[in-house]
């Protein structure tokens, strides 16, 4: 049992509900910004319960930026903890943010889990994240539920659109024009995959290199061009027919 589990099940302030794998996921990817003062940007205050457990784990001169729908979390507001009430899904209220928040360490997104809300906080923010931060959503498995406009491979769904992250962190190795380096490319040093959870780490890329040592004992392998792979494939296929 990690620091935060073990603060989750001790806890007896605001209210706090947490899936219970989360907090591996969160120690992993966040245990090294603890007694660095970050700055957190949450979406989704809900309670409140999850500013305090923050504020907890990271330590003293952390500053937390709280992002809700609901104006009542303005009540959470203390040195330290600002709160901001707007709707995640309205681009021009995420681009806002921008100009207030300063660059965060780390960007959680646990909020309204929408599929509109999730991309557009992706795709608003991810760049204003430091250059070696940290960006989590989390409640992925509301891309399988309909209330959330979700479903299985259905097409707009965070998850299906998250998947496309995969391709792009392997652009340097691209030979079609459709799959170029991209911002994300350079400025993302891994994606990791968890139940319900989606940790995206930056750092800044460069186009990878590879080099080889020792002594070669005898010749490599000649791997066919994939053009006589291709010939071999269809005149096999031709001889299975007949």
């Amino acid at each position: 049992m990690n620091d935060l589990e073990s603060y989750f099940r001790s806890h007896a302030g605001r209210r706090l509900h947490k899936w219970l794998h989360y907090f591996e996921v969160y120690d992993r990817h966040f245990a090294r910004f603890r007694g660095r003062a970050p700055v957190v940007l949450e979406f989704g205050v809900s309670q409140g319960g999850s500013i305090e457990m923050w504020r907890e784990y990271f330590g003293p001169g952390t500053r937390i930026w709280g992002v809700d729908i609901n104006p009542e979390c303005r009540r959470f507001e203390e040195p330290g903890v600002t709160i901001l009430i707007g709707d995640q899904a309205d681009r021009e209220f995420l681009r806002n943010i921008r100009s207030v928040v300063p660059r965060p360490d780390i960007l959680i997104d646990d909020g309204g889990h929408t599929m509109a809300q999730q991309i557009a906080t992706f795709e608003e923010l991810y760049p204003h994240v430091q250059p070696d931060g940290v960006y989590l959503c989390e409640d992925l498995h509301t891309s399988y539920w309909r209330r959330w406009g979700g479903g299985y491979r259905k097409r707009g769904t965070f998850v299906e659109y998250a998947k496309g992250w995969i391709d792009q962190l392997n652009a340097w190795h691209s030979r079609s024009p459709q799959l170029a380096v991209d911002d994300f490319t350079r400025s993302t040093h891994s994606v990791h995959w968890y139940d319900s959870v989606v940790v995206v780490e930056k750092r800044a890329m460069k186009p990878p290199t590879n080099e080889a040592v020792g002594t070669t004992l005898f010749p490599d392998y000649a791997v066919p061009p994939h053009d006589v792979v291709e010939r071999f494939q269809r005149a096999w296929k031709r001889l299975r027919r007949k």
